[in-house]
Protein backbone atom coordinates (compact mmCIF):
# COMPACT_ATOMS: atom_id res chain seq x y z
CA UNK A 1 0.00 0.00 0.00
CA UNK A 2 1.23 3.47 -0.73
CA UNK A 3 -0.32 7.11 -0.99
CA UNK A 4 -1.91 6.62 -4.13
CA UNK A 5 -3.66 3.97 -2.98
CA UNK A 6 -4.59 6.10 0.27
CA UNK A 7 -6.03 8.90 -1.92
CA UNK A 8 -8.41 6.44 -4.05
CA UNK A 9 -9.35 5.10 -0.72
CA UNK A 10 -10.57 8.76 -0.14
CA UNK A 11 -11.62 9.37 -3.19
CA UNK A 12 -14.09 6.84 -3.22
CA UNK A 13 -15.32 7.82 0.07
CA UNK A 14 -15.88 11.12 -1.40
CA UNK A 15 -17.91 9.92 -3.99
CA UNK A 16 -20.40 8.54 -1.16
CA UNK A 17 -20.27 11.02 1.27
CA UNK A 18 -19.59 13.74 -0.20
CA UNK A 19 -18.70 17.44 1.84
CA UNK A 20 -19.39 15.11 4.73
CA UNK A 21 -16.07 12.81 4.01
CA UNK A 22 -13.87 14.19 6.32
CA UNK A 23 -15.98 12.69 9.03
CA UNK A 24 -15.11 9.44 8.20
CA UNK A 25 -11.10 9.68 7.81
CA UNK A 26 -10.69 7.11 11.21
CA UNK A 27 -12.90 4.61 9.31
CA UNK A 28 -10.53 5.17 5.95
CA UNK A 29 -7.61 4.72 8.10
CA UNK A 30 -9.13 1.24 9.98
CA UNK A 31 -9.20 0.23 6.26
CA UNK A 32 -6.37 1.38 4.98
CA UNK A 33 -4.73 -0.25 7.94
CA UNK A 34 -6.18 -3.68 6.97
CA UNK A 35 -4.83 -3.53 3.31
CA UNK A 36 -1.39 -2.51 4.85
CA UNK A 37 -1.41 -5.52 7.39
CA UNK A 38 -2.25 -7.87 3.92
CA UNK A 39 0.66 -6.31 2.03
CA UNK A 40 2.91 -6.27 4.96
CA UNK A 41 2.12 -10.11 5.69
CA UNK A 42 3.02 -10.93 2.51
CA UNK A 43 6.28 -9.62 2.68
CA UNK A 44 7.89 -12.00 4.99
CA UNK A 45 11.85 -10.35 4.57
CA UNK A 46 10.76 -7.05 6.24
CA UNK A 47 10.43 -8.60 9.91
CA UNK A 48 9.72 -6.31 12.74
CA UNK A 49 6.54 -5.18 14.14
CA UNK A 50 3.78 -4.26 11.63
CA UNK A 51 2.27 -1.89 14.34
CA UNK A 52 5.53 0.29 14.10
CA UNK A 53 5.56 -0.28 10.12
CA UNK A 54 1.46 1.17 10.47
CA UNK A 55 2.65 4.49 12.35
CA UNK A 56 5.27 5.16 10.37
CA UNK A 57 2.97 4.66 7.05
CA UNK A 58 -0.16 6.78 8.55
CA UNK A 59 1.97 9.31 9.86
CA UNK A 60 3.51 10.05 6.80
CA UNK A 61 0.76 9.35 4.24
CA UNK A 62 -1.63 11.55 6.81
CA UNK A 63 0.06 14.42 6.30
CA UNK A 64 0.09 14.05 2.09
CA UNK A 65 -3.92 13.15 2.66
CA UNK A 66 -4.42 16.69 4.75
CA UNK A 67 -2.75 18.05 2.13
CA UNK A 68 -3.96 16.78 -1.37
CA UNK A 69 -7.61 17.76 0.53
CA UNK A 70 -6.76 20.90 1.32
CA UNK A 71 -5.13 21.80 -2.06
CA UNK A 72 -7.71 19.89 -3.89
CA UNK A 73 -11.20 20.35 -2.33
CA UNK A 74 -10.59 23.57 -0.19
CA UNK A 75 -8.85 25.83 -2.59
CA UNK A 76 -6.28 26.77 -0.54
CA UNK A 77 -2.26 26.31 -1.07
CA UNK A 78 -0.21 24.36 1.76
CA UNK A 79 3.74 24.41 1.83
CA UNK A 80 5.70 22.29 3.96
CA UNK A 81 7.84 24.47 6.98
CA UNK A 82 11.00 23.02 5.81
CA UNK A 83 10.81 24.30 2.33
CA UNK A 84 10.65 28.05 3.57
CA UNK A 85 13.42 26.93 6.79
CA UNK A 86 16.20 25.87 4.57
CA UNK A 87 15.12 27.35 0.63
CA UNK A 88 18.04 29.91 -0.21
CA UNK A 89 16.10 31.89 -3.37
CA UNK A 90 12.50 31.27 -3.03
CA UNK A 91 9.84 32.45 -5.34
CA UNK A 92 8.03 35.65 -4.68
CA UNK A 93 4.56 33.93 -3.41
CA UNK A 94 6.81 31.97 -0.93
CA UNK A 95 9.09 34.56 0.41
CA UNK A 96 5.50 36.67 1.47
CA UNK A 97 4.18 34.06 3.17
CA UNK A 98 7.61 33.64 4.90
CA UNK A 99 7.86 37.04 6.20
CA UNK A 100 3.88 36.57 7.26
CA UNK A 101 4.88 33.54 9.29
CA UNK A 102 7.73 35.47 10.82
CA UNK A 103 8.20 36.19 14.19
CA UNK A 104 10.18 39.41 15.21
CA UNK A 105 12.13 39.01 18.74
CA UNK A 106 13.70 42.53 18.31
CA UNK A 107 17.14 42.44 18.78
CA UNK A 108 17.04 38.66 18.13
CA UNK A 109 15.80 38.89 15.10
CA UNK A 110 13.33 38.13 12.73
CA UNK A 111 12.48 33.76 13.31
CA UNK A 112 10.30 31.38 12.05
CA UNK A 113 7.81 29.26 14.04
CA UNK A 114 8.55 25.48 13.56
CA UNK A 115 5.83 23.87 11.77
CA UNK A 116 4.97 20.89 9.24
CA UNK A 117 3.07 22.33 7.07
CA UNK A 118 1.86 25.81 6.15
CA UNK A 119 -1.76 26.77 4.69
CA UNK A 120 -1.91 29.98 3.00
CA UNK A 121 -4.15 31.65 0.23
CA UNK A 122 -3.01 32.14 -2.81
CA UNK A 123 -3.95 35.47 -3.47
CA UNK A 124 -3.26 37.43 -0.03
CA UNK A 125 -0.23 35.04 1.42
CA UNK A 126 -1.92 35.31 4.86
CA UNK A 127 -2.47 32.07 6.51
Amino acid sequence: MDFEDLKNMYLKKREQYRNETYKYISELLKEAKEIHKKDWLKNPTQGGDHEQSWRAFKGKNMEKLVQFIITEEVGLKVVNGNRLERARNLPMELSHVKRNLAVDYGEFGLHLPDVDIIIYHPQTYKY
